[in-house]
């Protein structure tokens, strides 16, 4: 079994990642937390079904919930956009942070999205914007963020919800700026050569935590969708010790030293390689 995970290339994850039997967000919420209470709408237009979220208790802990959902088949992946959410399902989203904040639950966000919806009516519904102000509430969010990347965590659908103390990911979930079939074809002109910009792209979870973008990659000894429990266990440890540590910094420094943690810890982020020959370039 380790000479197969080993010999798992990038492509390989990433259709682990998409496989339509994975795990989803629900699917760990009710697997890991207890007395889950899910929250709908946006206060403005309308539900969207690609973002679930609510209050739950971890243990003794009150937590707040959130996280993308896609569906199993077509008829539900059609209800959840295919987990691409819309400007009000980043609403939702920041309604849902802002009452958190103010009993200061834990945030838990559960990633898996290829990305935000892409259509010209989210576009002109101020989609940008929505991701936008996700992404600064999440940097000002008065009590600990743990993101865990369950599957997909594509471009700024991913992050508008991935801003967050802890980062957390699934062996076989992938992280990216882009799809590797987009990068494929602005790169090369040609979709087809995804598996390379996958693997130049270093998206994988084994790649993101050697580059430090990651805080802890949790094995998968089996793909989750074929050993759900397993996956959910692993989870559920990794969370509680993660959350565990950030409530210890809160409590201990407050408010200022777990925004201060953050700030640095997003701005310590950041790498590169010098290919010139002579290093001055």
């Amino acid at each position: 079994m380790a000479a197969e995970q080993q010999a798992r290339t990038t492509w390989d994850r990433v259709t682990i990642a998409r496989h339509p039997q994975r795990p989803r967000a629900l699917d760990f919420v009710n697997a890991i937390f207890e007395d889950f209470v899910e929250l709908h709408g946006d206060r403005q237009y309308r539900d969207d079904r690609a973002i679930i979220g609510g209050p739950a208790r971890l243990g003794d802990q009150s937590v707040m919930i959130l996280g993308n959902q896609k569906g199993r088949n077509t008829r539900e992946n059609l209800d959840r956009n295919f987990g691409m959410a819309r400007p009000e399902g980043y609403r939702k989203a920041m309604r849902l942070m802002r009452m958190g904040a103010q009993f200061r639950f834990p945030l838990i966000t559960f990633v898996d999205t290829p990305g935000a919806d892409p259509g010209p009516r989210s576009e002109e519904h101020g989609q940008a914007f929505a991701i936008a102000e996700c992404i600064q509430t999440l940097t000002t969010y008065p009590a600990p963020i743990v993101s865990i990347v369950i599957g997909e965590g594509g471009s700024g659908g991913a992050l508008a919800i991935g801003v967050a103390d802890r980062i957390l990911m699934l062996e076989n979930a992938i992280y990216s700026v882009a799809s590797p079939e987009a990068s494929a074809s602005i790169l090369w002109k040609d979709a087809g050569q995804a598996p390379a910009a996958a693997e130049a792209m270093r998206i994988s979870a084994p790649d993101l935590m050697e580059l430090g973008l990651i805080d802890r990659l949790i094995p998968e000894p089996q793909p989750a969708h074929d050993d759900a429990p397993e996956a959910f266990a692993r989870t559920a440890t990794e969370l509680r010790q993660a959350l565990a540590t950030l409530l210890d910094i809160a409590t201990a420094g407050g408010e200022t030293a777990l925004l201060r943690e953050r700030q640095e810890r997003y701005l310590a982020i950041g790498s590169w390689l010098d290919a010139s020959p002579n290093g001055n370039n």
